[in-house]
Order: structure tokens, then sequence, then C-alpha cells
């Protein structure tokens, strides 16, 4: 009896730390590998390190930003977030 209900416990402390924690992180990475997958020429983004910029050309692994009056390469993967049009809207008002 004693270890059943220890068994119980354990698999339920499994179950809240999947749900709070484990779940919800592999939905942001899988949406934010849809995102970085869906660029085009033109989109926002934002890079890891903080820059704000425009998508001029789109190769393989790698990306070319526009920022100000330079242009650098990114690897897509360090693409932190691509705004959505609704958050570009918000802030332009």
């Amino acid at each position: 009896m004693g270890s059943g209900f220890f068994l119980l416990q354990m698999a339920l402390i499994f179950a809240i730390i999947y749900f709070l924690m484990i779940r919800p992180k592999v939905k942001q990475e899988r949406k934010h590998r849809e995102q970085v997958s869906q660029l085009r020429k033109g989109d926002e983004v934002v890079t890891a390190g903080g820059i704000v910029g425009e998508i001029v050309h789109l190769k393989d692994d790698r990306v070319t930003v526009k920022s100000g009056e330079s242009r650098f390469v990114v690897m897509r993967d360090r693409i932190s977030s691509v705004p959505s049009a609704d958050d570009q809207q918000d802030r332009s008002t």
C-alpha cells in the first residue's frame, strides 16, 4: 500500500512538471521553428543579439539582414523573433 501511494505521488509530480514546464517549452520551440522556416524577403526580424532589421536575402541556413545602413549575415536559427503585422501596427500608433 505504501509503495503504491509513493509511485502515485511520483507520477503526479512528474505530470505536473511536464504540463507546467516541459510541454509549454516544446510548443514554444515548435512555433519558433515554424516562424523561422517561413521567413520571406522583406520581413522584419529581431536577432538573438537584439538587432532589429529587414530581411534582404535568404539562403539555406543564412539570412542577410539590413539594419539602418548596414547589412549583415546571420544564421537562420539566431533569429529570435519575427514581429507580426499586428505588433508593428501597435508600435506605429
